[in-house]
């Protein structure tokens, strides 16, 4: 496109562009010599006119319309424009008119200007003062509604004018003297409902209503815990947690809304309205000048005391019947009431302070916005209080209610140092044979002797009492002011007796408090104060109190000589589920015992120093028992003890006793495991055979048994089976209680199902200490069931072996009666039977006068060679003696003794002569040893002279070729 073209389509050709254009076609026509030259580019130009008038022809054609529209406007805008600039002249004209005038009256005007100007702010005064006088009114609806934040807003701002717009207006002082007046109030009315808020917004519900069903109906009891302005609150708002507040927000009241529905922003306005009334500071140097000017931290411990004092109050009220006063029943679960809903309370008072100290960190400044303005050195600003002070508060009310509930200033003065780890009571001093103390004659100077005493005169004692309730910490004083103080109770309203077992109940609830309490604040040796007052309480109070009880009640059950004669009446036996009597003192450190195992439970932080309580009563209680034990058995003042009770002690005899069926099957029928039979009937026989044996042959060698040797007194006999039972029955508990110990012992692998509560963990070398005396006291049980078992047998040889030694059997006379010897052995059996039958179980009985008739026949029959002749009259009394031991062990074991039969027909060989002995034997085979035919052989010859020497040798030489004879025969 040419240079034309170009300038002529462009849209943003201008007429300065098209003045140029024709000036440059001017210039080259008129410089153009040719003429030729001339016409063509006027021929050009023509052309190009054309074509741009053709296009012109065509727009103006295709937007004529909008052509015609922009050509009206533009008249139309000119038109205005003209009429514009016609008034604006105008105008000018009257304002120069004007000026003129003015100037004529100047100082009229600016009269008249002054006077508006005071007329304006006379108006604006009389608004403010209208609004002034309705701000009373407008505040006390504020208030009414609880809607402080704009109250005081509200009060500020009119004070602030009331101080300088207004201060020169002698009708609003009164108003003003009124309004700060009510600035006092309004701060008193702020730090009320902040602490309403705190202490009494969320009452305990949860934990009576829990426990309804065990105690009588207390659902009275948590509504009326709150403040009684707060009953109008829904449960499930009390128990809803409060929703925190974005800190970082500007904090607003709604005049529409509930001020009161969110408790979190609800003190968020308190605080807000107190910095707003300047009464938070907002500096740490007025933080230093305004001690607690909230008034909540002198607030934390009086009202945590009315919150004891209210719980308290309705405790009593719930649970009281009418005309009775809980504070003299033993009663910890209402303790444990008033404590649980007393934690709850003030896990929420805490709980609220929080929300309080967020929203004072959000207005007082940090450390470092803070400069001291003498120094220039960066301040650190600290709150009016902290949590510690908080949890501080919360831990000495509950240490004075403590104090109250504990008896502490009671049991400080009573009590006594003791040691746990050494018994504190030597027992055994009851039992211990004593010397007779001789008199002392003093020689020289005589001791100075104090005629009389005045430490246990009346005087003497309120005087010593007086000075300890001085020494120990008066918590009365204190505990009644502040507990009191709100509630006006004119007496503290206790709901349990003060004691020191109380800390059973609470122990575990109060723990766990205790380490809430603990992660919430950072102590400095990681214990707090009241876990500290806790510890010293048990250990030094709690402890030593137990440890005197228990001492005492065992000391009264064990004390004295005939202390393990006495035994529990039926009652206690079938509470218990006993069938046989148990020793009263045993039954009294069970019990004792028991208390220390529940102790173990209920304070389980303490269940070492428990077990070593435990370990030292039973250390105790088996040195009673074994000096109970060798005061029976031991001869007078020496050291030689009864036969029984030496071959009890020795090892062997012990051993091999204790392997014999008898002995087993006992032990089986006490796990109840009777399925198995240990062995056949020929064995048992040899076994008691052997037992025989042994016990003939450590006895019947010697002479007669002196009296002193065996236990005459009968009594005695039934004490040792009342102790057998009694340590039996009691090793079975403590082996239980072993059991449990190791299933909670770290070391162990056992997994034991506890139907009660579960035992803490204990050392291992406390509980090996245990069992060791657990054994200890199995033994000794087992030692005086074999007493008795060999007791009975010793008596047998006491009376029988004299039977043989000391009577005549070949008497001329015929003598009906059995031997002297015999009738008392019946006579002492049957007393035996009668005392031990009501002492010990049927199959301890039984072990006790089983075989006993295998015994007797062996004595019997061992004894021939003692007999010096015999004749039929002898014959016949020997048979009596044997029957009337028949008949007597027949009634004391209910079975035939048919041992006796045997011996019985022992004796009666010796109606026969020796060759029908022979006989007999050749004919039925031997019934007897060879050693027994050869004792009756020589008595047989003793008692007929007219047999030689010799005819006894050739009888006793065929006696044995007999004998070898028939056993080879029955041997093939």
């Amino acid at each position: 496109m040419d240079e034309t073209e170009r300038i002529a389509t462009s849209p943003s050709s201008k007429g300065r562009e098209t003045s140029e254009f024709l000036m440059r076609i001017v210039r080259t026509l008129s410089h153009s010599a040719d003429f030729e030259q001339r016409e063509k580019e006027k021929a050009r130009i023509d052309k190009a006119y054309k074509q741009s008038d053709k296009k012109l022809g065509e727009l103006v054609t295709a937007h004529y319309e909008d052509l015609t529209k922009v050509t009206q406007d533009f008249s139309r805008m000119s038109k205005c424009i003209n009429d514009s600039r016609e008034r604006i002249t105008k105008i000018r004209e009257d304002l120069s008119s004007c000026k003129t005038l003015l100037h004529c009256k100047r100082d009229e005007l600016r009269r008249l200007w002054i006077e508006g100007v005071e007329h304006k702010a006379m108006v604006a005064l009389l608004d403010q003062v209208e609004l002034i006088k309705e701000v009373p009114v407008k505040l006390d609806n504020f208030i009414i509604s609880k809607h402080y934040l704009h109250a005081t807003d509200l009060l500020v701002n009119a004070v602030a004018k009331l101080e300088k717009p207004l201060a020169g207006i002698d009708a609003l002082r009164d108003l003003k003297a009124e309004l700060i007046a009510r600035n006092e109030q309004l701060h008193e009315t702020l730090i009320e409902e902040l602490n309403k808020q705190i202490y009494a917004a969320v009452p305990d519900q949860s934990v009576s209503l829990k426990r309804s069903s065990s105690y009588r109906r207390g659902s009275n009891l948590t509504k009326q815990l709150s403040d009684p302005e707060c009953k109008q609150t829904k449960p499930t708002e009390l128990l809803k947690p409060p929703e925190m507040v974005d800190l970082n927000k500007e904090i607003k009241e709604d005049l529409n809304g509930n001020p009161e529905e969110n408790p979190a922003h609800f003190i968020a306005v308190l605080v807000e309205a107190l910095f707003v009334l300047r009464k938070i500071p907002d500096s740490a140097e007025r933080n230093k000048k305004m001690k607690d000017p909230l008034g909540i931290k002198s607030k934390i411990e009086p009202e945590l005391s009315a919150i004891v004092a209210r719980t308290s109050q309705q405790v009593v009220d719930s649970y009281a019947q009418q005309g009775e006063s809980l504070s003299s029943q033993n009663q910890p679960r209402f303790l444990l009431e008033l404590l649980e809903n007393v934690f709850h309370q003030f896990r929420n008072v805490a709980r609220m302070h929080k929300i309080v100290l967020r929203n004072l960190q959000r207005i007082i400044p940090t450390p470092e916005e803070t400069v001291d303005e003498v120094s220039g050195v960066p301040v650190r600003n600290e709150l009016l209080y902290d949590m510690n002070d908080v949890w501080s508060k919360i831990q000495a009310v509950l240490e004075l209610v403590l104090r109250e509930y504990l008896d502490v200033q009671t049991s400080s003065r009573q009590r006594t140092p003791t040691s746990f780890d050494e018994p504190s009571t030597d027992i055994n001093s009851y039992f211990s044979k004593k010397k007779p103390t001789k008199s002392k004659k003093h020689h020289g100077k005589s001791d100075k002797i104090s005629l009389f005493r005045f430490d246990a005169s009346i005087h003497a004692m309120s005087t010593n009492s007086y000075v300890d309730d001085n020494m120990t910490f008066d918590t009365g004083n204190l505990f009644h002011v502040n507990l009191l103080s709100e509630v006006g109770l004119g007496k503290h309203q206790m709901v349990c007796k003060p004691s020191v077992n109380n800390i059973t109940a609470i122990f575990m609830p109060l723990e766990a408090f205790i380490k809430e309490v603990e992660d919430a604040v950072a102590c400095q040796d990681g214990t707090s104060s009241l876990q500290s007052f806790v510890t010293e309480f048990i250990q030094n109070i709690f402890l030593g109190q137990v440890h005197a009880t228990v001492s005492s009640s065992i000391a009264a059950a064990t004390k004295g000589f005939d202390a393990l004669r006495h035994v529990v009446d039926h009652k206690t036996q079938k509470d218990l589920g006993v069938t046989r009597p148990l020793l009263t003192s045993t039954v009294t450190v069970d019990r004792n015992i028991r208390k220390l195992q529940e102790l173990m439970q209920s304070l389980p932080t303490y269940g070492d120093q428990f077990l070593n309580m435990i370990c030292n009563i039973l250390k105790e209680y088996r040195d009673t028992c074994n000096s109970a034990y060798r005061g029976i058995v031991q001869i007078e003042s020496d050291e030689k003890r009864v036969i029984s009770a030496t071959w009890a002690k020795d090892e062997d005899i012990s051993r091999f006793l204790r392997s014999l069926p008898s002995w087993r099957s006992l032990q089986m029928s006490e796990r109840q495991d009777l399925s198995k039979k240990l062995c056949s009937e020929e064995e048992i026989r040899t076994l008691n055979s052997k037992e025989a044996l042994i016990l003939i042959s450590n006895l019947s060698s010697e002479a007669i048994i002196p009296q002193q040797e065996i236990i005459t007194d009968v009594t005695q006999m039934r004490t040792i089976a009342n102790v057998h039972e009694s340590l039996e029955w009691f090793a079975g508990r403590l082996r239980q209680f072993c059991e449990l110990l190791s299933a909670r012992s770290p070391n162990s692998m056992n997994s034991i199902e506890l139907s009660t509560r579960e035992y803490p963990p204990v050392s291992d070398k406390s509980l090996e200490s245990l069992k060791m005396l657990v054994k200890d006291f199995q033994d000794l049980a087992e030692i005086c069931l074999l007493l008795l078992h060999l007791e009975v047998r010793v008596h047998c040889f006491y009376f029988l072996l004299p039977v043989a030694k000391q009577s005549n059997y070949a008497g001329p006379i015929d003598d009906l009666d059995p031997d002297s010897n015999v009738l008392k052995l019946n006579k002492d059996l049957s007393a035996m039977e009668e005392m031990l039958v009501q002492s010990l179980q049927p199959q301890k009985f039984k072990y006790i006068f089983e075989s006993l008739g295998f015994l007797v026949s062996s004595i019997l029959m061992s004894s021939i060679q003692y007999l010096k002749k015999i004749n039929e009259n002898g014959i016949k009394k020997m048979c009596r003696n044997l029957f009337a031991i028949q008949q007597n062990l027949t009634n004391i074991t209910m079975a035939r003794e048919t041992d006796l039969d045997h011996a019985r027909q022992y004796y009666e060989l010796l109606y026969m002569n020796p060759d029908d002995v022979l006989s007999l034997i050749v004919e039925k085979g031997p019934d007897y040893s060879y050693s027994e035919y050869v004792s009756l052989f020589q008595l047989y010859q003793k008692s007929h002279p007219h047999i030689k020497p010799a005819n006894l040798d050739t009888l006793l030489h065929k006696l044995e070729e007999v004998m070898n004879k028939t056993q080879n025969g029955s041997s093939t």
